[in-house]
């Protein structure tokens, strides 16, 4: 097995993209940290579950990264490395065989098992609709189990992206059968994992309380507690942060990016992540099935302007579904331009030659407020009149499951090695009700997408992609906004911590420093 394929990219204009920059300013000594046993963390968004077969958002990978593993992980050049597998053999095209590490303990006791394995990739297979582009490829008849600490997995067929799908919390995270049947339906609220931190409380909507868990098989963490603090204004955050309430802010915004970076006692770390921010259209209702309506919209949409008015800077003008340091993003795509001649032209002959009012929804998040705001006036000058409504996130995830939206502002992010991650779970008919939020379905598109995860890497693959890339362009079931930089505040006494282009950091490697 070659653990050393790495996936990393050089994004357009040669920045190397998966790699965080570091900028700090000369300053005396850091001050001493308030709460020197507790490492104390700003996240934007509360967790939605701790049940990772159960939710795919990025708020909640966050916390169950520090309170489970994978099989697999990716390390920070972008490699596929062993987690809780210690060794993995390809028997064959469509055949995995696992050898889990010995001796690994869950939260409760119990030592990981090849039946717990087993028993949560079929939970998984079997349950978990949020994660079904992940282990929907799995065989249904395709589990084996060979001694205790050895299974085998087949998938259906001969998968290029499998692997590098197993690093995801929605896709290769083990849990504990005893633990999982004993609390039922209320187990994303009482987790047990292997990871080096345990939940000992949840206050819902305000913060997540973890600690060190003693039998943890790794290294140790340095901090014997965490807090991952609900903090949805960014400006607060960034207060707090300056006050030392809190030891890392996730997202620092734009406007407090200087700040940030001219305090002495803190440090900024940036980069950028594998996300898209997209403006979607509900397009299995009227009026978004109509693909000229959908073309309209999108060229009425001055793209570089509105990134450049809300993000100050901090993020790109998106071309495409695949974020520019994904594998297999044709960075030589340029953003949609603005036609607002065509786009009449496209509305009349949609016909809508008089425009229409619809409803475009977001969440509190000031980025997409703001980039809402500005496609609403942008919009009005061909005829299209857009109420805004901002939801709870809770609300507009659910929302959007639900089909009940016509446009709607949010991020998606790769959160694997691989493109498939990209453009599968997002643009598939078989994800709708899922994570393709569009409810986009084209048959051209499902077949190209299909073949796509079962050729092997390499030229042929390359092409089907840049041929996906280009004709989601063309039907337009995303108007492709930003891929963001981002920004992270630290307390200048820590060192460790490593954000990860995937949306979900390792928290447990930070430490005070020497």
């Amino acid at each position: 097995m070659n653990w050393n394929i790495s996936y990393s990219r050089l994004a357009k204009g040669g920045l190397m993209v998966l790699l965080a920059s570091m900028i700090t300013v000369p300053s005396a000594l850091a001050r001493t940290p308030k709460h020197p046993d507790t490492l104390v963390v700003a996240t934007t968004y509360d967790a939605k579950t701790l049940d990772p077969y159960m939710t795919n958002d990025v708020a909640s990978s966050n916390a169950m990264r520090q309170i489970y593993e994978t099989l697999v992980a990716i390390d920070a050049q972008g490699n596929i490395v062993p987690s809780l597998a210690e060794k993995i053999d390809r028997v064959d095209g469509k055949t995995y065989r696992f050898t889990l590490k010995k001796g690994v303990k869950f939260h409760n006791g119990e030592t990981l098992t090849a039946d717990d394995a087993l028993y949560s990739l079929k939970r998984a297979y079997e349950k978990g609709a949020s994660v079904r582009h992940i282990l929907g490829v799995i065989d249904p008849d395709g589990f084996k189990k060979i001694d205790g600490l050895t299974f085998e997995v087949k998938t259906k067929e001969a998968m290029s992206s499998f692997l590098a799908a197993l690093t995801h919390f929605g896709g290769g995270v083990i849990l504990n059968q005893k633990a999982v049947e004993a609390a039922g339906n209320d187990y994303g609220f009482n987790p047990v994992g292997t990871g080096p931190y345990k939940l000992t409380a949840w206050k819902k909507g305000d913060r997540i309380e973890l600690e060190l868990f003693e039998g943890y098989h790794g290294n140790k963490p340095e901090f014997p507690k965490m807090v991952l603090r609900v903090i949805p204004e960014a400006s607060n955050r960034t207060i707090e942060l300056e006050s030392g309430d809190i030891d890392i802010a996730f997202e620092v915004s734009s406007l407090d990016v200087s700040r940030v970076k001219a305090n002495k006692n803190l440090k900024l770390q940036t980069l950028v992540d594998t996300a898209t921010t997209y403006m979607g259209f509900n397009c299995s209702k009227a009026p978004y099935d109509n693909e000229k309506l959908r073309q309209a919209l999108t060229l009425a949409i001055n793209i570089p302007g509105s990134v450049k008015a809300v993000f100050r800077g901090n993020a790109f003008p998106a071309f495409g579904p695949i974020a520019p340091n994904v594998k297999y993003a044709n960075t030589d795509l340029e953003p949609s331009k603005t036609d607002l001649t065509k786009a009449k032209k496209l509305l009349a002959e949609a016909g809508y030659p008089d425009g229409l009012t619809t409803i475009l929804w977001t969440n509190s998040k000031k980025v997409r407020v703001d980039m809402a705001t500005i496609i609403q006036a942008q919009l009005k000058k061909i005829g299209v009149t857009v109420k805004i409504q901002v939801l709870e996130w809770g609300a507009y995830l659910q929302g959007l499951k639900d089909n009940k939206h016509e446009l709607f502002i949010v991020g998606w992010t790769c959160q694997t090695p691989d493109p498939d991650m990209a453009v599968y779970p997002t643009f598939h008919s078989s994800q709708i009700g899922g994570n393709n939020f569009a409810a986009f379905g084209d048959p051209e598109v499902d077949a190209l997408l299909d073949k796509a995860r079962i050729t092997p890497d390499g030229d042929a693959r390359k092409a089907l992609y840049f041929e996906i890339q280009d004709q989601l362009r063309e039907k337009a079931p995303w108007v492709f906004l930003a891929n963001k930089k981002i920004a992270y505040g630290v307390q200048d006494y820590l060192e460790g911590f490593e954000p990860s282009p995937y949306g979900f950091h390792a928290l447990y490697d930070v430490k005070m420093k020497k």
